[in-house]
């Protein structure tokens, strides 16, 4: 088979570093292959992306070994805008790569700068919308597009110029199912129906096992293995040495197998997951369902926090929130879920007093809101968001959490015997006086749940905590949930990840355009798929197994995680 693309014993140090982030990679990228490149956070996947297309080391500087062709192009020896011309590239952040003020000219940008005929653009614009599908939004604003939207855009914009390759890194990390789901399906008819090779970078385990050919495991700048999914995916220990999430399909049929029941292959795949599980429904035992305490209508319950007929809309009338009407209690772990633009985080703006309802009421320990002001609600709820960095304004560790407690009138003493405890519990003793922003995007997350700690607020809100993360990096904050929890303290988590949440809420509320759907426990409402899929999120694959597996016996057992499925099957035919 052809290639398109060659590394040769490529190794590589940023500037002033001692230490390489890329050593002696060898790799062969097939013409027309869909590549994906998995590997924890900090194994060189950014790096290795900038190297394919001259990037590094020609902005970048430092030291550079080996050799890199693509389409039989040395990328040392032409410079980037030259490569251009061969490689396509998208990022993380659409918004960072959006620069025009419509859709049209973001397209034309590129085209423009390389001195191509009005001709030739208007027939690539045009090639470059229908093949990402926005035909017909040539005029809108790039605000004005969803998320999913604004990364097809960046897609269109990159392969406009008719690239024999196409880099993405991490295209899906910010964006909701839905979004996600369309990015995936354009790339992959980009692959196979105009013939571009690709390469993606992806935490995303699901969607790289149903659309990679070739899967290359990369960690600590080292190439570890390379196969297809079927390869890669089923060799869970490898995978969890290497701090990465498997499918769920494949850990759960790992795990069966484990336990001495046979059959052809561990399957990577969904579809290939229902097709297994159908030959092996003799061996299936159904465990009992333990009962679970429901502190929602346990007697004399005062609400922590509450909402009566809350509606808030924007200046212009457009409803945001509907008459939402619901009760968080004191200890309780909830998941408030929906897709972007749902109002999630509108109504979590009337909780925290940003923004005053157009009608109903929010209440904060049975006090109206708005007769709070910020600071008084800011000792009761603690809100870490998305991005930790528009939080942190100080100029060590230390600093951060110690600003909090200098607010609430400690003396030097108790704030110095504080801040030292809440280092050690969260684990950033050793960073109490480093700045910030030169820890890691996870470990300043961990700075704001540290500062929020020192307030001893009874409510904590994280909204989206988990988005740009790691497998490793997203379990780490979840498990800081787990703990506050476990202490007493009430956790609400904002996400459209409901894959990661299986083993931490207690509860769900699911709001789509505005209203509240569904308020249940996970377990219920994880299982309501069809509901959950007119808000265009994804449950996780074991819900949509489980599913398959109850349609043939009497007891219907609603399993979440791959482990309570795994008890579901027994080495003996029954």
């Amino acid at each position: 088979m052809e290639i398109i693309a060659s590394l040769d014993k490529v190794s590589y140090f940023y500037p002033n570093s001692q230490k390489p982030v890329l050593k002696n990679i060898s790799l062969n990228i097939r013409k027309g292959e869909f590549l994906g490149i998995i590997g924890p956070t900090g194994s060189g996947k950014t790096t290795l992306c900038l190297t394919l297309n001259g990037i590094i080391p020609q902005f970048y500087g430092g030291r550079f070994f080996g050799y890199i062709k693509v389409a039989g192009l040395d990328t040392l020896e032409y410079p980037v805008s030259h490569l251009s011309h061969y490689i396509g590239s998208v990022f993380e952040d659409p918004e960072t790569q959006l620069l025009s003020t419509s859709v049209i000219n973001e397209i034309a940008f590129a085209l423009e700068n390389l001195c191509i005929k009005r001709e030739e653009i208007i027939t690539s614009i045009s090639s470059a919308l229908t093949a990402v599908r926005l035909e017909g939004m040539e005029n809108k604003h790039p605000q004005e597009l969803s998320g999913g939207q604004k990364q097809r855009l960046a897609i269109a914009a990159a392969i406009a110029l008719k690239p024999k390759l196409l880099i993405l890194d991490e295209p899906t990390s910010q964006l909701d199912p839905i979004g996600s789901q369309e990015v995936f399906s354009t790339v992959r008819k980009l692959n196979k129906e105009l013939g571009i090779t690709i390469i993606m970078v992806s935490h995303a385990s699901e969607e790289m096992a149903q659309f990679s050919d070739r899967l290359a495991l990369l960690s600590d700048g080292k190439i570890i293995k390379t196969g297809t999914p079927e390869e890669i995916y089923t060799q869970i220990p490898l995978l969890e040495s290497h701090n990465l999430r498997p499918p769920e399909v494949a850990k759960i049929f790992y795990g069966i197998r484990r336990k001495g029941i046979n059959f052809s292959q561990v399957p990577v795949t969904l579809e290939q997951g229902i097709k297994t599980l159908r030959e092996l429904k003799n061996n299936i035992v159904i465990p009992t369902t333990p009962k679970k305490s429901d502190r929602m209508h346990e007697n004399n319950l005062v609400p922590l926090l509450s909402t009566r007929n809350l509606t808030y809309c924007y200046e212009n009338n457009i409803k945001v929130l509907d008459k939402i009407s619901l009760d968080i209690f004191s200890g309780e772990y909830v998941l408030i879920a929906g897709q972007n633009g749902s109002g999630k985080s509108t109504l979590v703006k009337h909780f925290l007093n940003l923004l005053q309802p157009t009608q109903g009421t929010v209440q904060v320990k049975n006090k109206d809101t708005q007769t709070l002001s910020i600071s008084d609600i800011s000792r009761i709820i603690g809100y870490v968001g998305q991005n930790p960095d528009n939080q942190i304004f100080n100029m060590t560790v230390k600093d951060e959490i110690i600003f909090a407690l200098n607010n609430l009138g400690y003396g030097k003493r108790q704030i110095d015997n504080k801040v030292y405890k809440i280092l050690e519990d969260i684990g950033l003793l050793e960073f109490s006086q480093a700045h910030p922003f030169s820890l890691a995007k996870g470990d300043r997350a961990r700075i704001i749940i540290a500062a929020i700690l020192a307030m001893e607020t009874d409510i904590i809100i994280f909204d989206e905590p988990t988005t740009g993360q790691d497998y490793k990096g997203a379990c780490s904050i979840l498990e800081i949930t787990r703990k506050l929890h476990q202490a007493g303290k009430t956790i609400v988590v904002i996400t459209h990840h409901l894959y990661l949440m299986s083993n931490y809420a207690e509860r769900v509320i699911l709001l789509k355009e505005g209203k509240m759907i569904l308020d249940a426990s996970i377990d219920e409402a994880y299982h309501k798929v069809e509901l959950l899929k007119s808000t265009y999120l994804v449950p996780p694959q074991t819900v949509l197994l489980t599913q398959e597996m109850n349609r043939n016996i009497q007891n219907k057992y609603p399993a979440l995680t791959p482990n309570q499925m795994i008890k579901c099957f027994s080495s003996y035919e029954i």
